[in-house]
């Protein structure tokens, strides 16, 4: 018994190793390729996604050619600078004379203003210069040359010119991504570029109008403590260089006592410039992360699943064959 199951194992491996009948060779199950094969590949697609590019100029001049579409983050920052761009994308063009004739006329006009202001302001200041001079050489005589006029008027209409041009050029920018349509409805991109443009915008974008007067309040509240700070801090800056240098020697406040709370209200305005700019950002989360949980359905249907698990030990993925496996609990969560 023992000499035929010898024959039958001897027979088997003989017909894994020689060819057979019809030229069928067996070992080429047993090719050193297969021992000396890498299951564990060079990752490729980590690094490239880790070069993919935030934003592509390329990219933008062929989606402004309609060559290709964009995402609408990057045609929004593209079309900060290049202004119209979004307008050209969504193929809007009877748009493009009335935000460059608006802006152009804008901030032309309020460069001419405030020229003119500027201009009565170097003649007033020569005036002083001039008339103090005089008045060195001849004390107590009539300095004959009228005073010129500033012309605060120009300077007014200039920063409103300015300003209208500034609004133009906000009004393009949401134009352009209000009328952006890639078919998805709400779009969180739009949520985002939304609240980045006016805080609250995002919010009222999904629906959650109930978030608009909490962040608004937070706003309020941190741009109020950061007025009073700043005015507090120019008040005691104030305070003590009239009393370190003596203009002031009347002052109930040392010198001391003014560093000391200039520094402490310089530190308070700034924590509200920081909280100012949390308020704002978080806002701007708050539009994006909701905007992608729109569809997100939450149902009674919870329930948790424990079983026990093999986990394998890190190192035989790196080739190690005699990796240390550990025994635990899967947990699973469905809701």
């Amino acid at each position: 018994m023992t000499a035929r199951k010898i024959i039958i194992a001897a027979v088997m491996i003989a017909a894994f190793i020689l060819p057979g009948a019809g030229g069928y060779n067996c070992s080429a199950q047993f090719r050193d390729e297969a021992f000396t094969q890498n299951y564990n590949p060079q990752d490729t697609v980590g690094k490239s996604d880790t070069t993919d590019q935030l934003f592509s100029v390329k990219e933008y001049i062929g989606a402004l050619a309609h060559k290709n579409t964009t995402k609408i983050g990057s045609l929004f920052a593209g079309s900060i600078i290049c202004v119209g761009g979004c307008q050209i994308y969504n193929r809007d063009y009877w748009k493009l004379p009335i935000v460059y004739g608006g802006i152009g006329a804008g901030a032309g006009l309020g460069a001419y203003y405030l020229s003119t202001y500027n201009k009565t302001v170097s003649a007033h200041t020569d005036w002083e210069t001039a008339r103090d001079a005089w008045l060195q050489e001849n004390p107590g005589g009539t300095y004959g040359v009228a005073e010129p006029v500033i012309n605060t008027q120009a300077s007014t209409i200039g920063k409103i010119c300015l300003g209208g041009a500034g609004l133009i050029y906000w009004l393009t920018l949401m134009d352009g991504v209000k009328c952006y349509d890639d078919g998805r409805e709400p779009h969180p991109g739009r949520a985002t570029i939304y609240s980045i443009l006016l805080p609250g915008l995002g919010q009222a974008y999904n629906g959650e109008y109930w978030k608009i007067p909490i962040y608004y309040g937070g706003l309020l509240a941190a741009g109020h403590f950061l007025y009073t700070n700043h005015i507090n801090y120019k008040r005691y800056q104030r305070i003590y260089n009239e009393v370190s240098t003596g203009v002031d020697t009347s002052s109930p406040i040392t010198a001391d006592n003014a560093k000391y709370y200039r520094d402490i209200y310089r530190r308070y305005r700034d924590y509200s410039i920081l909280a100012t700019a949390a308020v704002y950002l978080l806002q701007v989360i708050d539009a994006n992360v909701f905007s992608y949980m729109y569809d997100f359905e939450v149902t009674d249907d919870i329930s948790l699943n424990l079983e026990p698990t093999i986990i394998p030990d890190a190192s035989y993925a790196l080739g190690n064959p005699y990796g240390n496996n550990a025994f635990g609990m899967r947990i699973g969560l469905t809701f």
